[in-house]
């Protein structure tokens, strides 16, 4: 995913950051608790096509955040 096209795209639901799982391909909000999934290198940015992230992915990635440039 291009890092500049990361820094302009925001979570549809709440306007916060998201961050990039290079080996999922999914943007992940932690603010809405959704892994929006990325196919063919283009983001979904639809709510009902956004996976709910457990409480295990919310706390790791508290834990280790992607850079973002």
């Amino acid at each position: 995913m291009d890092t500049k096209l990361l820094e302009l795209l925001v979570c549809p639901v709440t306007k916060g950051p998201l961050d990039y799982d290079r080996e999922r391909q999914e943007l992940l909000s932690r603010s809405a608790r959704l892994a929006y999934p990325v196919r063919n290198g283009i983001p979904i940015l639809l709510e009902n096509e956004a996976r709910a992230l457990s409480d295990d992915e919310i706390e790791r990635l508290a834990t280790q955040r992607s850079p973002q440039v």
